[in-house]
């Protein structure tokens, strides 16, 4: 490789990211730019230009919404995305391990991170045991449901798993006790309320199966942007009693809840959500408990799995986007090729006035050139309230926040359209140069 490269790549890595896009930006639009520039120069276009938007200012605004609403279409979109994978990966974040009986790493994280109902196995007491009591591991929390509240699901876990997941809570404190519970930021419950469980999710929930069951809000957790914002949660010990199942504690238990468990006692959990006192030591304990009995995964790297699927869907959506904004300039200049014949006396007169064929042609592309500038920046404006309306769409359906912005990748798709949308442009002007002034002059 020469020597002037490998510097010139060195100079490019030493910039700044946002220095880099804004120079990808512009040498995206310089073809377009430098065309117009060699077109126009030594000439004043524009007030014929503007004479041609007003005059024909219905029809012009209708082109320009077709731009605006394929570039606010495709921009959104791909936004979306990106919104999605950055609002899937924050509401993973406080869970480094999971340890879950053998089977899909998948199912497993949707249900454990995400609260999806899912039927799977349980892992039992033997197993708790030996991550509990594992040196390395500061926290290991079985979780449990099965049961939901007006469609928010009843998870059981202990009072140190929600004061790590929750942080500082917003109101109230963690439960103490099997009757007490501690609502996520969504739930319609406030602290001081009771309420009984359903067993069951959504439409086939029985409302009367635990009508003997009676819990008390206590506390209120900050939004995490998380399906743990809509979960109810409650002490562990208590799902396991509605179930008809043992508490998990040995005979003269205390009715303390939480930790510890005795391992006879222990009913089973589907997972065990573990965080290690450092982080090399979830890579040791995630090999030390994947074998034959229980799997160890992280679910960061189950999401990393499906971003490159993701990544696969990210590429096909950015070329659809991308054809679909070209059948829709080449729509929009074909309308403008039709449009100009409206124009042909008025630009046989230019010819005939001396006017030179390059001014012409500047005129025209200028025109052309206006609606598309406009076009795409109303589309800028159009994908920016899409990304918003879609992202509270995703997070009311989800649960997940997801905060889409447009971005550099976004503004870089449609300076390219922009771009390849102006070279297009010639093809109006030159379908519009009058090749007989006297035929035209004539109608």
């Amino acid at each position: 490789m020469p020597a002037y490269w490998v510097q010139l790549r060195d100079y490019w890595d030493g910039l700044a990211p946002n220095t880099q896009d804004a120079l990808l930006t512009a040498g995206l639009l310089a073809p377009a730019l430098l065309l117009g520039l060699i077109l126009i120069a030594g000439f004043r276009p524009f007030p014929l230009v503007g004479a041609m938007l007003w005059r024909f200012r219905l029809t012009n605004v209708m082109f320009v919404a077709l731009i605006a609403v394929s570039v606010g279409i495709g921009v959104g979109l791909i936004a979306q995305e990106r919104g999605l994978r950055a609002g899937t990966a924050r509401a993973a974040d406080k869970f480094d391990l999971v340890l879950a009986a053998p089977g899909s790493e998948m199912t497993m994280l949707l249900a454990a991170v995400y609260l999806q109902p899912a039927d799977v196995p349980l892992l039992d007491g033997k197993i708790y045991e030996e991550v509990a009591s594992d040196a390395r591991v500061r926290i290991a929390a079985p979780i449990a449901f099965g049961d939901s509240v007006d469609g928010a699901p009843v998870v059981g876990t202990t009072p140190r798993f929600v004061e790590y997941l929750a942080g500082t809570l917003a109101e109230g404190r963690v439960f103490a006790d099997e009757a007490e519970a501690v609502v996520g930021a969504s739930v319609p419950l406030a602290v001081g309320d009771e309420f009984e469980p359903a067993h069951g999710m959504g439409p086939e929930a029985d409302e009367h199966a635990h009508e003997e069951e009676h819990f008390h809000v206590v506390g209120r957790m900050a939004p995490t942007g998380s399906p743990w914002d809509r979960a109810v949660m409650v002490p562990i010990e208590a799902v396991w009693h509605v179930h008809g199942l043992s508490d998990g504690h040995a005979e003269g238990w205390d009715g303390t809840v939480g930790e510890p468990f005795d391992a006879a006692a222990f009913p089973g959990t589907p997972a065990i959500i573990v965080r290690a006192n450092q982080l090399w030591a979830n890579y040791a304990l995630r090999d030390a408990f994947t074998r034959d009995d229980v799997m160890a995964f992280f679910p960061g790297a189950v999401l990393a799995q499906l971003y490159s699927l993701l990544g696969d869907v990210r590429q096909v959506m950015s070329l659809l986007a991308v054809v679909t904004q070209v059948l829709v300039a080449a729509g929009v200049l074909t309308g403008l090729v039709i449009l100009t014949r409206l124009y042909a006396q008025r630009l046989a007169l230019l010819r005939a006035l001396g006017a030179p064929v390059r001014f012409v042609l500047a005129v025209v592309w200028s025109y052309a050139a206006s609606l598309i500038a406009l076009g795409a920046l109303a589309g800028l404006a159009v994908g920016y309230g899409a990304t918003a309306l879609l992202s509270r769409m995703v997070t009311e359906k989800t649960d997940i926040l997801v905060t889409a912005t447009l971005g550099w990748p976004e503004v870089h798709l449609v300076a390219a359209f922009v771009s390849l949308a102006m070279l297009l442009a010639l093809l109006p002007g030159l379908a519009a140069l009058p090749r007989n002034v006297v035929g035209a002059l004539r109608g």
